[in-house]
């Protein structure tokens, strides 16, 4: 039995409860409790104790979309490049730097962003990865770091036809191969996906291929209409728009993650939201791409469900809602916008979208829910209520006010102190990964 406790506690359940001196009871890897810290202690003395100090006791978070292959880009200076749109950036930057990955940079790569997750709180990530200079086994690379580190994860690896249809076989396999691997996994703490890259790399022969070797319980994760090239290329060779495509191919459904949905009609919002499939939004790669603006608050006013993610920019999960904040606002220039829309992706869609993937509730402290509990410092200079936090989380939290994270019931970090993780070792084994995978694309 663990007790984390003498915090402000905020349930994020149905109704969300703040409980001022609040204590979660942990037993093995689920909530067995949640109450005031007392009783709790009074309840199970010999418990094992991890003191909030007044802190925020909170759910673990969620990152709904990911890119681990993203992490050796931090600094890297590539010869020529100078993008124009996002076409470039994509060949120049992100499709260049896959190119050059071999298995030991994935899974450098890997650790140090579910190093980084757990420093900033959060405890789940669905990632879509590429890794073209070594693709199989890549997957399971990725899978042995988040073993390592604790964090729960959805991998798939991006299937697409620009390497040639060699390659773009490999892909296929190793996705097939991770899922049937995670099909017999018991830990819960590891699932698959089909991850395709966008409508404009895949043929539909290889949609088709994609379709036949997914069983029919795992959905795919696909970026969708996140530039306009994307559509252009659907209206131009197949005469429909993109997520018409990705229908006619049995591409959606409950288990299928669309990233993005930029450039997308409202048609095709009622397409998503009638297969249910998953949408995900990144607000900072998108301006950083300079992409445009989504019609997210649009998707979840439809009923779709909509969650947060990163796209790799960063691991903070606050940091990418405050973007969306300030986005969305700014897009429609009405400065009412986004209040209540914001908060949801990331606390409610994001657990909705894990639920559908892992076997106990996420992004709650509330009895029978997993056991991902974060204790942060943040000490509120105003009044905190239930009703009140997510203005507390937008313009006073940060994911490195974590303290403590703890994922499945274990102890990943202890007061900023990471458990069985030399986090030295492995930032000094990936500063000389990420140098041979810049000079290897320097020396082209």
């Amino acid at each position: 039995m663990l007790l984390v406790g003498n915090g402000r506690l905020i349930t994020r359940g149905t109704p969300n409860r703040l409980i001022e001196n609040g204590c979660v009871a942990i037993e093995g890897n689920l909530i067995r409790e949640v109450g005031e810290t007392a009783p709790l202690r009074a309840r199970y003395p010999k418990a094992q104790w991890i003191d909030a100090q007044g802190g925020m006791i909170l759910p673990g978070l969620i990152n709904a979309h990911n890119h681990i292959y993203s992490a050796f880009s931090r600094g890297i200076a590539i010869r020529g490049y100078q993008p124009k749109g996002f076409l470039d950036i994509l060949e120049g930057m992100w499709w260049t730097i896959d190119r050059n990955l071999l298995l030991e940079d994935t899974r450098y790569s890997a650790l140090c962003t579910y190093i980084d997750c757990i420093k900033n709180g959060v405890t789940t990530v669905f990632d879509h990865h590429a890794s073209y200079g070594e693709i199989p086994g890549s997957l399971f690379a990725i899978a042995d770091a988040a073993k390592e580190c604790g964090v729960r994860t959805c991998l798939c690896y991006e299937v697409s036809d620009r390497g040639g249809e060699a390659q773009m076989r490999r892909a296929v396999e190793e996705n097939a191969a991770f899922i049937r691997f995670c099909q017999e996994d018991t830990s819960g703490m590891v699932r698959g996906m089909m991850g395709l890259h966008a409508s404009f790399t895949l043929s539909d022969a290889t949609l088709d291929l994609c379709r036949e070797q997914t069983p029919p319980e795992v959905g795919f994760h696909i970026h969708v209409a996140e530039g306009m090239a994307d559509v252009y290329d659907s209206l131009k060779k197949y005469g429909k728009r993109l997520v018409n495509r990705l229908f006619d191919h049995g591409i959606l459904g409950e288990r299928s993650i669309a990233g993005h949905c930029i450039h997308i009609s409202g048609l095709e919002m009622d397409i998503l939201r009638e297969t249910g499939t998953m949408v995900v939004h990144n607000p900072e790669s998108n301006m950083g791409n300079a992409v445009g603006c989504p019609p997210t608050l649009e998707m979840i006013h439809r009923g779709l469900t909509v969650g947060l993610g990163t796209d790799g920019y960063t691991n903070d999960m606050y940091e990418s809602m405050k973007a969306a904040n300030c986005l969305h606002k700014h897009h429609l220039c009405d400065p009412t916008a986004a209040w209540a829309e914001v908060p949801y992706m990331l606390f409610q869609g994001n657990p909705a979208i894990g639920a559908r993937y892992f076997p106990h509730r996420l992004g709650v402290l509330e009895p029978g829910a997993a056991a991902d509990v974060i204790v942060t410092d943040y000490d509120p200079l105003t009044p905190l209520t239930a009703d009140n936090i997510d203005g507390h989380t937008l313009f006073g939290m940060t994911g490195r006010q974590t303290v403590t994270t703890i994922i499945d019931g274990k102890v990943r970090m202890q007061d900023r102190q990471l458990v069985d993780i030399d986090e030295r070792a492995v930032l000094a084994q990936a500063r000389a990964h990420a140098q041979a995978v810049w000079d290897r694309i320097n020396a082209r």
